[in-house]
């Protein structure tokens, strides 16, 4: 890492304390993460965790046949790689970044010996772990009872507390891709919300209007995962 103020762009290693930041320095490298990079495949050993800055990636379950599903978006507030510190070097889904930035990486054998070895590394680690299940839960949950439209308004909100601006790069066939239905699906509810006047939709573009209303819009599934990451993890 030539600038250690960039560290401060991701709310854990934000919240490390001077100790464990000095021991990970030297090993930090600051990353680009294109849109549609995947940084890790299902089933594949992971080498490093990422931590984003300015990116956000999506956490997909990909079944036999191709077909996919988010289950978990991550950006400045966590790391991407829990599988490496909670012991099973893997996982079932698969990691790709969904809006274009840069992130911190660390070697995972690096990440796991801290947490083996430093209690406040473990615990950060364990309360972000903890928050991220939530969001995993809930989103099997408002995929199964909530309309489009509104998961849609819960994933642009999820999207926009990671990101600083209001403005996110994402064409409807990736979205789909995210959410798991139909391309023509995600065009009749981005449309419903663009005549309420809360979104406006273009080439790949979306940008948020009115978020008091996307928070109106969305389900309660929102505020559940919101609740829980601000109880959990440092402001």
């Amino acid at each position: 890492m030539t600038d250690p103020s960039l560290l401060r762009q991701n709310h854990l290693l934000a919240a490390l304390s001077e100790e464990d930041l000095a021991r990970w320095l030297p090993l930090l490298e600051e990353v680009d993460m294109p849109l549609g990079h995947v940084i890790y495949e299902s089933g594949r050993v992971q080498s490093h965790v990422y931590f984003p800055t300015t990116a956000i990636v999506s956490l997909l379950y990909v079944m036999e046949n191709g077909a996919s599903a988010e289950i978990a978006v991550v950006g400045n507030e966590g790391v991407v790689g829990i599988s490496l510190f909670m012991g099973g070097g893997s996982t079932p889904s698969r990691a790709v970044v969904q809006s274009a930035g840069r992130g911190i990486r660390l070697p995972g054998r690096i990440m796991t010996r801290d947490f083996d070895s430093s209690g406040t590394v473990m615990h950060l680690m364990l309360r972000y772990t903890q928050a991220l299940i939530t969001q995993m839960a809930q989103t099997a949950v408002c995929n199964r009872h909530h309309s489009l439209d509104q998961q849609l308004c819960r994933w642009l909100l999820l999207s926009l507390d990671r990101l600083s601006g209001h403005e996110l790069k994402m064409t409807q066939e990736l979205i789909a891709n995210m959410l798991g239905v139909r391309r023509e699906g995600v065009t009749e509810a981005a449309l419903k919300l663009q005549r309420m006047g809360l979104i406006r939709y273009a080439r790949g573009h979306i940008t948020v209007l009115d978020r008091p209303g996307l928070e109106k819009r969305t389900c309660e599934c929102y505020a559940v995962v919101k609740r829980e990451y601000d109880r959990l993890l440092p402001d």
